[in-house]
């Protein structure tokens, strides 16, 4: 099936590369509810006004605020959007992330996804594999491979895998994407990232402009990110964007915000054309 260049298949289900990402709807921290609730809400919806149809969240985002934010927003849902959520993690009172990777930990936040979201089933869910798990990942997989079979997920994804972890899930389940770290940046999961562009399998890039978390942002401060910005007349976050999409035309996006302004520039990038000396240029950021 020939796709149009905004367009990629994810669980074969046609959506724009150029998707929203709930992470940072809930509180600081992603904790607690948000600052201002009528702006997470108005976001949300302009995001699908936009076009945008496929949105990533998770349950422990908040916790439960991302996902009732997308509920208030959105349900009952187009029938062209795509909810991905995950499962693997927990938060404790103090918002400190945990592992939740047993068999039966995957299920719960699965019944936990579908409760909040208000769905009989959600399209995708990603299996975020913690690094310092002690479960076999075919236990995991084999949980994710029923619960599919049983028709409360239409897909399974995985997250925060090395390549090893990626050729094992691919022949356990059908893989129908990876979300790993990868930026103009941190390219520290190529192997992971080549892999997938010759399966064909989308590539859903986290943190794609740097980690939100860090005062000092080393993709936005790049000088060659500046100044192609400067001469196109676009942010910096923008070309970071529009790299990401340039460099595999399976590449998805899903950056969050909280902000109209910041959701609009972001959306944006999906317009900017890069030239062959851009992405010479951008090919050496951080090397």
């Amino acid at each position: 099936m020939d796709m149009p260049n905004e367009l990629a298949l994810l669980s074969n289900r046609p959506v724009r590369r150029m998707g929203f990402g709930a992470m940072q709807l809930p509180g600081p921290g992603v904790l607690g509810p948000p600052k201002d609730h009528d702006a997470a809400i108005a976001v949300l919806r302009r995001a699908v006004e936009a076009g945008v149809n496929h949105i990533d969240t998770a349950q422990f985002y908040g916790p439960d605020v991302a996902n009732e934010l997308i509920r208030e927003a959105l349900h009952p849902y187009p029938d062209d959007l795509v909810l991905v959520s995950k499962v693997g993690a927990d938060r404790d009172e103090q918002g400190q992330w945990l592992p939740a990777q047993r068999p039966e930990q995957l299920r719960a936040g699965i019944m936990e996804n579908l409760a909040s979201l208000g769905l009989d089933q959600i399209p995708v869910v990603n299996l975020r594999r913690h690094p310092d798990s002690d479960v076999p990942l075919d236990e995991q997989l084999e949980l994710m491979v029923a619960v599919r079979d049983e028709g409360l997920i239409g897909g399974i994804g995985v997250s925060n895998v090395d390549l090893d972890e990626y050729r094992q899930a691919r022949r356990v389940a059908d893989v129908v994407c990876v979300q790993n770290p990868f930026n103009l940046v941190d390219r520290s999961g190529q192997d992971v990232f080549d892999a997938c562009e010759a399966d064909g399998v989308p590539y859903v890039p986290f943190f794609p402009l740097g980690s939100a978390f860090n005062d000092e942002n080393p993709v936005l401060g790049a000088p060659e990110v500046i100044e192609i910005a400067a001469r196109l007349g676009a942010t910096p976050a923008q070309v970071a964007l529009a790299w990401l999409l340039a460099v595999a035309p399976l590449v998805l996006l899903i950056p969050g915000t909280s902000s109209l302004s910041h959701l609009e520039e972001n959306l944006g990038a999906a317009d900017l054309e890069l030239e062959p000396s851009d992405l010479d240029a951008l090919g050496d950021v951080g090397s």
